[in-house]
């Protein structure tokens, strides 16, 4: 677990992500035995391949971004006073809790948060509640080509964390959406390496508006600026 400080300062949310943190910390190893077998691909500097005929084994996994990340991402929407944030992956809501409390201290706004499992959903509204943020929330179940399709509201933030295949039709569906200035940010981009380049390279070619690049946190952590139309 990390020491860094929470910049948020509010001991409710750190009590909240604190235990959640340690929560997804203890299901690592199975995760790593999970991926075993593709430790090769490791090795080789191709990263993991995710199979989305195995995906009923993150269920019940967090699969959440780490607490530096999450500083990040409430440092990020705080400079940009966000009041619209969308999240593509919430999950059990770890990286939601870090985006609500931005929007919160931000004076006001909403989370828009998508899960495809309605177990997990539900788990990510109790821990919102417990974190205090449940007002500044809004999590829609299914498909997100589905549940963002004709958003309509400028996007501040985007947070495209949902399983790798998916990702670059998310961008591409939101991109109209996304305000100038606004930010994008990806997690796993070095660990999905070979899997996630159609849509890193998306993201960095200039022709398509972005300027973006990686930072060494958790697993490959991308940042990409809306810059052009």
């Amino acid at each position: 677990m990390t020491t860094s400080p929470n910049p948020i300062n509010d001991p409710k949310i750190e009590a909240a992500l604190a235990r959640l943190h340690a929560q997804a910390e203890r299901q690592v190893w199975r995760q790593l035995l999970h991926y075993l077998p593709q430790l090769p691909r490791l090795i080789s500097g191709r990263g993991l391949y995710w199979e989305a005929s195995k995906a009923d084994f993150m269920r019940d996994k967090f699969i959440a971004i780490s607490p530096p990340q999450g500083h990040l991402l409430y440092l990020l929407a705080r400079a940009l006073n966000a009041k619209s944030i969308v999240e593509f992956g919430t999950s059990f809501g770890v990286s939601t809790i870090y985006l609500a409390a931005a929007v919160r201290d931000n004076g006001g706004g909403k989370v828009i948060g998508t899960e495809m499992i309605p177990a997990k959903a539900e788990r990510a509204r109790q821990h919102l509640s417990e974190a205090g943020l449940s007002d500044f929330v809004e999590i829609r179940e299914g498909n997100a080509l589905d549940t963002l399709r004709d958003f309509g509201n400028p996007i501040d933030l985007l947070l495209n964390d949902g399983f790798p295949v998916y990702q670059l039709d998310v961008l591409k569906l939101l991109r109209p959406y996304i305000r100038q200035r606004g930010i994008v940010i990806t997690d796993n981009a070095a660990l999905f390496k070979e899997q996630m380049r159609p849509y890193i390279e998306y993201l960095r070619n200039p022709a398509n508006g972005f300027c973006s690049t990686m930072f060494a946190l958790n697993e490959g952590t991308e940042v990409a600026v809306k810059v052009g139309a």
